[in-house]
This record gives structure tokens, C-alpha cells and sequence, in this order.
């Protein structure tokens, strides 16, 4: 069950509302969650907002709602580790063309970044955030009863205790807001593997 009373910032936006089933986020400008891979830059600063847990099987919705039209305005779903261990799943807007749905991983301090264009006139998205164990798996939802995956991961961190939760940023010089409901943590939906037995040691 999703509980907003546990929820931690790490970093607070420039101004926002919380409550029980809807959370929304004014962002500050030149706000980016990246570490060094291909751009050589680093950039720490976005506002998270999270809770912990030890569970090792769960999954965590959420819808985005976001009025995003300036270059790599973003707003999304968060595991936030530490600077240089987190993934985010989200839509980062580019013009009034197209936008990015993507997600990033970012490992003992290198990012990567997986992507595909859709329109730029999507201004929501859910997005389910599953855990097992050290091995976590992000989906995307354009009504929340569908989810298509979009990334399956490796934290290599994520061995007890984790955060997660939503974020957003504005990495140039602007702000949006963005608005998070439907949050809900349920028994991990992100079944175990049926296919391809593992290798035997």
C-alpha cells in the first residue's frame, strides 16, 4: 500500500503539494539527474521524492501528468540510491514534434540512456516500477491497465534497503509543473522467469 506519509525528499523543487493520492512538482530550472557517460558532464540536483523499503518483491504505479515544452523537460518514476547508483523511467520533451520515452540507468557513477520517439502531444503516462531482489524492471501504460516493458536492470547497489518514488527536472533554463497520481505499491507484478533455465555452477 502506498503510504505518502513516508515519503523523503531528497532535494525539494521550487515549490510543490503533497497529499495521499496526488502529488505535484513545480521544477527549478537547471535541475538533471546524469552521470559522465558520452556528455562528460555530471548533474545531481533534481528533486526526489521517495520511500524506503526492505521488501524484495513489489511493484510501484504511478501516473505522470506534466505540461513539459522546453528541451529535455522530464518527469517520471525513480529509484534514487545514491549520486552515482540510481534508474529513472520517464518522458523528456525535445520539441513540438516529438519527445523521449525512456529510461536511464545509471551504475557505481556511469548513466546510460534507452529511448524511443513519440509524439510530443502525450502529456501523461503510468509507470510501473517492479522489484526482485537486485533486478528491477520498468513499464509504461498510456491507461494504466496496460503496461509494455521498457527496461530490465541490474542494480548492483540494491542489495537491502532501497528508495523509490517520482521526480522531475528541467536540466535548461525553465520550469513545468508535473502532477503524480494513481500511486499505488502492490505484491511485485513482474513475474519470475519461465523461459531459459539459468546455468548451473
Amino acid at each position: 500500500m502506498f503510504d505518502a506519509a513516508k515519503l523523503e525528499w531528497t532535494r525539494e523543487p521550487l515549490s510543490y503539494t503533497l497529499a495521499d493520492d496526488r502529488i505535484e512538482i513545480v521544477t527549478r530550472p537547471r535541475t538533471d539527474l546524469w552521470q559522465r557517460t558520452y556528455y562528460h558532464f555530471r548533474n545531481d540536483n533534481a528533486p526526489v521524492l521517495q520511500m524506503r523499503t526492505r521488501e524484495k518483491f513489489f511493484s510501484f504505479v504511478v501516473k505522470t501528468e506534466f505540461d513539459s515544452k522546453h528541451r529535455f523537460d522530464q518527469c517520471g518514476v525513480v529509484l534514487y540510491l545514491n549520486s552515482e547508483n540510481w534508474l529513472k523511467g520517464s518522458i523528456e520533451y525535445e520539441n513540438e514534434e516529438y519527445q523521449h520515452l525512456g529510461s536511464v540507468v545509471t551504475n557505481h557513477g556511469y548513466s546510460d540512456w534507452a529511448t524511443t520517439a513519440i509524439p510530443a502531444s502525450i502529456k501523461s503516462m503510468w509507470y510501473r516500477l517492479s522489484r526482485r531482489e537486485d533486478d528491477f524492471c520498468i513499464e509504461c501504460s498510456e491507461d494504466g491497465v496496460h503496461f509494455s516493458q521498457m527496461r530490465v536492470c541490474h542494480m548492483w547497489d540494491a542489495v537491502d534497503e532501497i528508495a523509490f518514488g517520482v521526480y522531475a527536472c528541467s536540466p535548461e533554463d525553465s520550469s513545468f509543473r508535473a502532477v503524480f497520481t494513481g500511486m499505488d505499491v502492490t505484491e511485485c507484478k513482474w513475474q519470475a522467469h519461465d523461459g531459459q533455465q539459468p546455468d548451473e555452477d
